[in-house]
């Protein structure tokens, strides 16, 4: 009667056992968080990169206009170095680690503000159009102010470290997240051993 209330009690012991493995599969949980910093940065990146598409969109109108005029050739010209410049500001906006690395003034937020802040001007400094094209002023200032509101938050936000608080928690999030993925993978090989140890003992 002793052994077996022995072997009950080590027989719940190893059910007790049992039973707080599966705790490691609740703290992949972790991951769902998403740190609050980082999506309001990712938002104010995508209102950035949108308001840069407007400034293409308004400079190539612009481009086109003045070619097809003839009105002023070397406005044109302009118009497409802006074009190509707010293009830029688009692609550092996706963070793309080669565009990072091919140039790295755009990862501070100070140098990123002050390229919008002039993409800004070049798309504000349009000649005076008839009353005709009144459109297009519209959507110039529309495009200008908000991507001089975005550069001088993001040059302030530079002078404030901001960037790089963000770039430390995207770093820590991405630590985060292969650690849950480690932490599966070792989960998934436990249930495949302990398979295995049921299969031995029938």
């Amino acid at each position: 009667m002793g052994r077996n209330g022995n072997g009950e009690g080590s027989g719940g012991g190893g059910g007790a056992g049992g039973e707080t493995v599966p705790r490691l599969g609740s703290s992949s949980r972790v991951r769902r968080g998403a740190d609050p910093l980082l999506v309001v940065c990712r938002c104010f990146s995508f209102v950035t990169a949108l308001t840069a598409i407007l400034c293409i969109a308004v400079n190539a109108l612009s481009a086109v206009r003045s070619f097809r005029d003839g009105s002023d050739v070397f406005d044109g010209i302009f118009r497409c170095y802006a074009v190509l410049i707010a293009f830029s500001v688009v692609v550092a906006e996706t963070e793309w680690g080669f565009i990072v690395k091919f140039w790295q003034v755009l990862e501070y937020w100070a140098g990123r503000g002050m390229l919008q802040i002039f993409v800004a001007v070049m798309t504000r400094a349009f000649p005076d159009y008839s009353s005709s094209q009144k459109d297009l002023i519209l959507l110039q200032n529309i495009a200008s102010y908000m991507l001089l509101a975005c550069g001088v938050v993001y040059v302030v936000s530079g002078i404030l470290c901001i960037g790089f608080l963000k770039r430390a928690r995207q770093q820590k999030e991405i630590s985060k997240e292969q650690a849950v993925k480690d932490l599966e993978q070792l989960e998934r090989r436990r249930e495949e051993l302990e398979q295995l140890l049921m299969e031995e003992r029938v």
